[in-house]
């Protein structure tokens, strides 16, 4: 990457770390999500197109993915509807909480493989 690609990854970086009336801390939650989703994305199709590649971080970055896209989706989702009872809310935790354990097996499965 280029070195002006520095610039925004830092103002971005002093942003998330210092704690202003500008942005909440969900809103914060989301766009870094959103940032992970871009280079999860990116790194996803980067080892679609080359074929050279066997392909072993496919299945990691796929849930990656997964993982942050949905992730947003119920940060959001909890956010505009804040009266949800409390048994709705542990549903949609209880929701990210198993994608969590997903996304940390693939991981712990993708290395064990990667280090036979």
């Amino acid at each position: 990457m280029s070195n002006y690609w520095y610039i925004p990854v830092g103002i971005l970086t002093v942003l998330f770390l210092i704690d202003s009336p500008l942005l909440a801390n969900d809103v914060k939650k989301a766009i870094s999500n959103i940032i992970v989703i871009c280079f999860a994305g990116y790194a996803l199709l980067t080892e679609i197109k080359n074929s050279k590649v066997d392909g072993r971080f496919m299945l990691a970055d796929s849930m990656i993915f997964l993982y942050y896209g949905l992730s947003v989706f119920l940060f959001f989702l909890l956010r505009q509807f804040s009266d949800l009872a409390k048994d709705e809310a542990t549903t949609l935790w209880s929701i990210n909480n198993i994608l969590s354990s997903v996304l940390y097996i693939t991981l712990i499965y993708t290395f064990l493989k990667l280090k036979k």
